[in-house]
């Protein structure tokens, strides 16, 4: 038989759109000669709908489309649509109850065919780590006594299972009991690096375990923070990859089960550079389309960060939606002004230049009597900065569109970013990105051909911002490093010690100075409160500031 999944890029809240989109898939399918369409997680809703779920209209709206969609697609004889939607059992509605007597909300999926709902099925399995919230807003179907669901199709009984079901033994192995001849698994799981390769190796692990051939059917598309990368797959009943969808695009992909073989195309899975690209493009994509903005402005300072800010929101949003301001102070080198223009030019973007030396002069007068006898220090940074991001929230109030911020994760960490300054934004884009991942993307990107809007053909971020010493040029003679670890080091102890929770003794016991090893511990500590203020950007790691990482601003823990 033919099953198809339906890897589409839905929208939290759209419902009457993302039915459209898998209505779409399905029907195309069915025309193709499709048995089975298996549509994401959550698909109808988008994923994380959040405390969308806690609204009885939006959970009324949800049952209401996912009826719509079977009787829209009645005509498709034979046709099984899987689709995944928020379910509730009763007419009372209240999630802040754990009793089995209140009807309670479930991460669902329903087999749509003849015009009609024939099934649905409850997640069994809810994570509450990292960026999920499960058990926040859901029931486990095994709590709540419900059996698996297995539905026949064309003679081949399919087993449902839904994302973190599949991690687990019991589900994959309560479907076979229950007649399963191919397990369905219906997916919403955001991207970071290196989790494509570990959902094929566990699924790979699950059909073994069954000795069932196994359908990965995958959400795409950016949604706030988070990242949905597609690739959805399949693999045989001996775990052999067999199909898969392309990466970071919708895709339908087709496949024909036969026993416990499967055969389909595979797409290759780009190396991990480019699975980081593509996730930070997709997410700026999505952010500022699905949001409504008719374009973004960015920063251009003639360093590494604003620069691959600007190559990744123009291979986003392409360059006519894509403005550039630079700010000079009385501190920035003139090559910074010359490399900022050359890659404005590369790309073909609007960009503009508004020296601050007269409004910095204007603040420093004005604030020099309450000043009196108090050197310079980095206040007047920081005016400098705060200068700039008021320029560029001006120009976002003017034009409607938003302003993407260049800080990277490091300086994140560390605090090494103004409040109300560089920090001032609607998006930040390489907020997950490490300084030193920062390099190695720019250079990966200028060993990609590209056609630059000369028509010349060659890198799109000039050399020397890659090579020269990172600046905030907000003093004479400033690096980066008169303030910070070198970003190799800074890197490597923000990564055991944020990402993998390893202590300072950890840390040093694996060869890092204890003085730098407490000193940067100490400054992602005492920067929470900055970073509670900042705005959301993309997560391209297992752990990033954000939605998966929860600390108090205030607290004397020092370990």
């Amino acid at each position: 038989m033919k099953i198809a999944v339906a890897q589409v890029n839905a929208t939290v809240g759209d419902l009457a759109g993302n039915a459209r989109l898998v209505a779409e898939a399905a029907r195309a399918a069915h025309a193709g000669g499709a048995t089975v369409v298996v549509a994401p997680e959550l698909v109808l809703s988008g994923y994380p709908p959040e405390d969308l779920l806690l609204r009885p209209a939006f959970m009324l709206a949800c049952e209401r489309t996912l009826h719509e969609l079977a009787r829209e697609l009645a005509h498709c004889e034979g046709l099984h649509l899987v689709v995944g939607h928020p379910h509730r059992f009763g007419d009372r509605d209240d999630v802040r109850t754990k009793s089995l007597a209140v009807p309670r909300r479930f991460n669902a999926a329903s087999v749509l065919a003849g015009g009609r709902v024939v099934a649905t099925y409850c997640k069994r399995e809810l994570p509450n780590y990292q960026v999920f919230d499960e058990r926040r807003y859901f029931a486990s179907g095994r709590d709540a006594g419900l059996d698996p669901v297995v539905f026949d199709a064309g003679g081949v009984r399919i087993g449902l299972l839904i994302c973190e079901d599949a991690w687990f033994d019991e589900p994959a192995r309560a479907a076979k009991a229950a007649g399963a001849q191919v397990l369905a698994v219906l997916n919403a799981s955001p991207f970071h690096l290196d989790k494509a390769d570990e959902r094929e190796q566990r699924m790979a692990d699950r059909a073994r375990d069954v000795a069932l051939p196994l359908l990965y059917a995958h959400l795409v598309g950016g949604q706030d923070e988070i990242v949905f990368d597609g690739a959805s797959f399949a693999v045989d009943a001996q775990g052999r990859l067999a199909a898969r969808a392309p990466s970071f695009e919708p895709a339908l992909l087709e496949v024909e089960v036969d026993g416990g073989a499967v055969r389909g195309a595979v797409a290759p899975l780009p190396e991990p550079l480019a699975q980081a690209w593509g996730a930070l493009v997709l997410g700026v994509r999505d952010y500022v389309g699905k949001n409504g903005f008719p374009g973004a402005i960015i920063g251009l300072s003639g360093g590494i960060d604003s620069a691959l800010v600007l190559a990744i929101a123009v291979d986003a949003l392409g360059a006519s939606r894509v403005r550039t301001v630079m700010m000079p102070s009385p501190y920035t080198a003139e090559i910074s002004w010359l490399d900022a223009r050359a890659m404005a030019r590369r790309l073909g973007v609007q960009h503009d230049e508004i020296a601050i030396a007269p409004m910095f002069d204007a603040f420093r007068a004005a604030l020099a009597p309450v000043f009196a006898g108090r050197p310079e220090d980095t206040t007047e940074e920081n005016i400098q900065a705060r200068i700039r991001g008021t320029l560029l929230m001006a120009l976002s109030n003017k034009t409607g569109s938003i302003v993407l911020t260049t800080g990277n994760k490091s300086e994140m960490a560390t605090g090494y970013c103004t409040l109300y300054g560089d920090m001032a934004g609607g998006f930040a884009v390489i907020k997950d990105v490490a300084k030193t991942l920062v390099y190695r993307l720019a250079e990966w990107k200028n060993r990609q051909p590209h056609v630059r809007a000369d028509g010349t053909v060659g890198p799109v971020i000039p050399e020397r911002i890659i090579t020269r010493p990172p600046s905030a040029e907000l003093k004479p003679n400033q690096t980066d490093q008169d303030s910070l670890p070198p970003y190799d080091v800074l890197d490597a102890i923000l990564a055991r010690y944020m990402e993998d929770d390893q202590s300072i003794d950890e840390i040093v016991a694996a060869g890092f100075e204890r003085t730098t090893v407490e000193r940067v511990a100490h400054l992602i500590k005492v920067n929470e409160y900055k970073r509670r203020q900042a705005p959301v950007g993309i997560r391209i790691t297992h752990r990033a500031f954000g939605r998966d990482w929860r600390y108090p601003i205030t607290s004397r823990f020092r370990a």
